[in-house]
């Protein structure tokens, strides 16, 4: 066997043996390094990890895992549920719009879907559960409507593409995310309000704290949380800031939001949450520097390109190879992270991409919506193993939902595909380069 056959069949064996992905990357290139290369390559391990990680758009990372912890923390959540609420009234799958709205303007905030449904889900399904939604119903309703966060910006998994795909511009790919981010709620909400009104699950009962509030009143509370993502990509748009400046910007809002407007934020909570953002931010570097080192025993053995030449050469039907792409995306969002994905799969896809002529900014946003679809459908759901902990239920009694709104999402990312105008209308018109 050749050393990128044994390379490869190192990071299967040491995934399938329990082995983190970020040491099953490590581990399996040093294989790469010491068959195919030489033993003396291992010193090169220090230089890559640290490459990997030398770069200035990765400091946006760190910065919005902050963000949306932040406004987590600071009561952001409940407010916009009250002015969505009150803005929505009772209504049979009232609490279900409700939801999906949160979900995406929360999205807007922090860019990660695990953090988005960790905040909903605290406030949400309490509400949803009295007024008598299945907790199953749900928690894979707010998990599929959280994952939208990876496609309205600011968005970790689109700044992860631009890193790893040159060439790309962030704030092409911020202002291409923002109508598939939509179209992506929209079709998650068709389903969950025609099965609300199917079984009578009213959505009229208030949530708590939140009675006799009328929409004038929600709305003044919720201002803080609404212009969060106006602050952000308006001063994206106008040039103020740069997207790493961004997250700057957003950490700050946030901590002024919570010490000083809604008052749920203390600085002992303040300095909690710079540690456990340190440790998010930890795990992912973590992540990415040792995925550098898979990356160049991949490029040094011819891996990539001996990958990318056999997909090309499964078809020149540039529309079926993407099918299949999808679906290899598909399955891989199952059973990996969306940083372990793009940092795996893209050195093989760049040249499949070239190959074929397709936009990388249209393509990003295919690969974000597949992956997105991936956070909320079992066995590995991130998004769901939060929302069913909150929801103390088990992952298994979702999976019948799980499957609607997975189809209902397809059916967006199926639009995308079929018409590359909904993802690339809005940064063509802003100026970016697409």
């Amino acid at each position: 066997m050749t050393p990128d056959v044994w390379m490869i069949l190192a990071f299967a064996g040491l995934l399938i043996a329990g082995v983190p992905v970020a040491f099953s990357l490590a581990l399996s290139g040093a294989v790469g390094i010491v068959i195919g290369l030489s033993p003396d390559m291992l010193a090169t391990l220090g230089t890559n990890t640290y490459n990997s990680i030398a770069k200035y758009p990765l400091i946006a990372i760190p910065l919005f895992i902050l963000t949306g912890l932040i406004f987590e923390r600071s009561g952001v959540a409940l407010r916009l549920v009250r002015f969505a609420q009150a803005l929505i009234g009772p209504r049979h799958g009232g609490l279900a719009l409700v939801a999906v709205l949160v979900c995406m303007i929360m999205g807007g905030m922090s860019g990660s879907g695990p953090a988005d449904a960790a905040a909903v889900a605290m406030v949400m399904l309490p509400s949803m559960t009295k007024a008598g939604y299945p907790k199953p119903f749900s928690a894979t309703l707010i998990a599929a409507s959280a994952s939208t966060a990876i496609l309205i910006p600011p968005s970790v998994a689109l700044i992860l593409y631009s890193i790893v795909v040159p060439g790309v511009d962030l704030r092409a790919l911020f202002a291409a995310g923002l109508f598939p981010g939509i179209l992506a709620g929209l079709a998650l909400l068709v389903p969950a309000m025609i099965v609300s009104k199917r079984y009578g699950w009213e959505g009229g009962t208030p949530v708590e704290g939140a009675e006799q509030l009328s929409v004038r009143t929600t709305f003044k509370q919720a201002i803080p949380a609404l212009f969060a993502p106006v602050l952000i990509l308006g001063g994206l748009r106008s040039g103020l800031f740069t997207p790493t400046e961004a997250a700057v910007v957003a950490v700050a809002y946030g901590a002024l939001v919570g010490l000083f407007l809604t008052k749920e934020l203390s600085l002992r909570d303040l300095w909690e949450l710079l540690g456990e953002a340190a440790i998010i931010s930890g795990v992912v570097m973590l992540i990415i520097s040792l995925a550098g080192i898979f990356a160049w025993a991949g490029t040094m053995l011819g891996t990539f390109r001996h990958l990318a030449e056999w997909i090309i050469s499964l078809t020149d039907n540039g529309v079926l190879l993407l099918i299949l792409v999808m679906l290899a995306v598909l399955v891989a969002g199952m059973l990996l992270d969306a940083i372990s994905i793009y940092l795996i799969m893209m050195p093989i896809l760049i040249p499949v991409m070239q190959h074929f002529e397709w936009n990388p900014v249209w393509f990003g946003i295919l690969l974000a919506m597949n992956i997105a679809i991936g956070q909320f459908t079992p066995p590995v759901a991130v998004n769901l193993m939060v929302t069913t902990e909150v929801a103390k239920i088990r992952l298994e009694h979702t999976i019948g939902w799980a499957l609607l709104f997975v189809i209902a999402m397809g059916c967006a990312l199926a639009l995308v595909a079929i018409f590359p105008g909904i993802a690339l209308w809005l940064p063509t018109v802003l100026g970016y380069n697409v």
